[in-house]
């Protein structure tokens, strides 16, 4: 089934029209900031400072169509709706407590791998029908410049290469575990936890014992150094075990601003990697990152390398609590590194056009060494958005397979989606 047909089916013309009808006339209208300042009122139980609490709303819909060459697999299309609907106290004594459901419930006929319902002859979209609790924590601020966390919460760090939520997917990635955060120090943010388990975009929960310190220092007008220890011991299956890792790196992200009008980025990054804990492989390997770009006159242009090495046998160098659809393609090809390792060769440009964020980025990927041709990959994407609350989005891969890695053949992802938060 083409790209073309599968959009043509009406069932679905029809649910992401309606979808569009509600979100796209919200423009910086007066009528339309009122109402947005009243449903703010009203979540604040009306009170501006939230003495009574605040209730959290995010509501998004998303089709998305996933559709390759591999003759096992037939065409994935998946209609979803994702809320979440959470609580956060005031502080009391220096205590805050949040509880959040998350759930995602199918809309119209579904036909895909969700990796929960079975339909292992589709092509996979890790969105399940699902519901959950997706945070519930409780947090102490009384020690000064610190936060400490305890509970089911959201991890992010730097550019969530190695932890992070992974919120592209309908359900989050959450974390059971104790964090603490502290900014005494001048110009310092230390950022340290214990990791008990992991709920996954599946919503299944693995058992862990990981630990991960994470310190940036910021170099006024330069840019953000950090430096990092993650120790993931993963203990329940033999399957994650394999897992388990211990990483150490340094980071740095920064720029310099040229003028009014231009400015230039650059980062950087080493890290280093071992087998850790109940890990079987005995392995070691190396990850690199340089980007380099500049902001001139409404226009981001970037070029970058990140190299994750493998020595062709073994494990390469693995990132499991990566929010992976940031990196590597948007059509998801590389969540594990393969043995060969993996040097991804892009460049982007970006632009705002009529007040919709438009993205084309292109990847040439390659082992660690460049000699075996993995393929390459064109990625697209608008975004319009509505005042603080609303937003519209339109996004587009193709991955074009050379043959080399088996498993690999060439794929079409297309997404629409439509988003209110609160």
């Amino acid at each position: 089934m083409s790209l073309r047909k599968t959009l043509a089916d009406t069932s679905i013309k029809i649910t992401f029209v309606s979808a569009a009808v509600l979100f796209f006339p919200i423009a910086h209208t007066a009528a339309f900031a009122a109402m947005d300042d009243a449903i703010e009122n009203a979540l604040k139980f009306g009170q501006a400072d939230a003495r009574y609490g605040q209730i959290k709303f995010n509501l998004r819909y998303r089709y998305e169509n996933d559709d390759s060459k591999n003759p096992d697999k037939a065409v994935g299309n998946a209609s979803t709706v994702r809320l979440r609907l959470g609580y956060l106290t005031p502080e009391f004594h220096s205590l805050q407590i949040y509880a959040e459901y998350e759930g995602n419930q199918d809309v119209g006929a579904n036909t895909y791998n969700s990796l929960r319902n079975g339909h292992d002859t589709y092509e996979t979209i890790a969105d399940p029908q699902q519901h959950e609790l997706n945070q519930f924590w409780i947090s102490y601020n009384g020690l000064p410049g610190t936060e400490i966390k305890l509970g089911r919460q959201r991890i992010a760090l730097d550019n969530q290469r190695f932890i992070g939520d992974l919120d592209w997917r309908q359900m989050q990635r959450t974390f059971d575990a104790l964090t603490v955060s502290n900014n005494s120090l001048p110009n310092t943010t230390i950022q340290a936890g214990y990791i008990t388990s992991v709920r996954e975009v599946t919503a299944e929960k693995i058992s862990m014992d990981s630990q991960f310190v994470n310190i940036g220092y910021d170099i006024e007008r330069i840019g953000l150094l950090s430096a990092y220890t993650y120790l993931l011991g993963y203990n329940d299956l033999p399957a994650d075990n394999i897992k388990s890792s211990q990483t150490y790196g340094v980071r740095f992200n920064g720029g310099a601003i040229i003028n009014d009008d231009v400015a230039t980025i650059f980062t950087s990054e080493y890290a280093y990697q071992q087998g850790y804990a109940n890990n079987p492989d005995d392995y070691e390997a190396n990850y690199y990152l340089l980007v380099a770009g500049l902001e001139a006159y409404g226009f981001t242009i970037k070029g970058t390398i990140e190299q994750l090495d493998g020595k062709g046998s073994g494990p390469a160098f693995q990132t499991p609590l990566s929010s992976d659809h940031l990196f590597n393609g948007w059509s998801d090809q590389y969540t594990v590194i393969p043995v060969h390792g993996l040097r991804d060769i892009n460049g982007s440009i970006g632009a705002t056009v009529m007040g919709i964020n438009i993205e084309g980025i292109y990847h040439d990927f390659a082992d660690d060494t460049g000699n075996i041709d993995y393929g390459e990959e064109w990625d697209f994407i608008a975004v319009k958005t509505f005042g603080k609350h609303y937003s519209l989005l339109a996004k587009y891969a193709y991955y074009d397979d050379n043959g080399a890695l088996p498993g690999l053949t060439d794929t079409h992802n297309f997404w629409l989606q439509a988003g209110v938060s609160f």
